[in-house]
């Protein structure tokens, strides 16, 4: 992918609630749950799994909805109430943005996909790592580091 300016913006449908981010990704990704295919009304999310301290609401005032806690707080915009992203207790320094939120949409195309063990029997994603649950933490480091030498490629 190479090299990106920053910051880059992301809205809501409406518009009225705005967020940047300051550096790339830490990794992008598909997840298949039952849950986050309720949320989205798809087969499966995309997620730019951001490093907190470069992701920050620009405009308007997202409110929680979704899933609030004990495991995730989903946020949206409180006017269009679109799915915007996700904090999780306990992991602090991640944001889960939904990438297609994103005015650059190059960070969409997911490196990993989760819970596969819940798919929907016809779909299919260009993710190169594919995980039945999630990945063990001991595992993120590694897939996040070839996901920066992909993307630096």
């Amino acid at each position: 992918m190479g090299h990106r300016s920053f910051p880059v913006e992301g809205a809501c449908r409406c518009g009225n609630t705005r967020f940047e981010i300051s550096s790339a990704p830490l990794i992008t990704s598909a997840c298949h749950c039952r849950g986050c295919q309720r949320m989205s009304s798809s087969a499966y999310s995309l997620t730019a799994i951001m490093p907190a301290p470069a992701f920050k609401v620009v405009a308007g005032n997202p409110v929680k909805g979704g899933a609030q806690g004990p495991d995730a707080n989903h946020y949206f915009c409180p006017d269009c109430k679109t799915w915007m992203f996700t904090r999780i207790p306990g992991f602090d320094q991640i944001v889960n943005v939904r990438s297609t939120l994103l005015d650059d949409l190059s960070w969409t195309e997911p490196y990993m996909e989760t819970m596969t063990s819940e798919k929907l029997p016809w779909a299919r994603t260009p993710a190169k790592r594919s995980y039945e649950k999630f990945p063990e933490m001991d595992e993120f480091q590694g897939l996040m580091a070839d996901f920066a030498k992909e993307e630096d490629a």
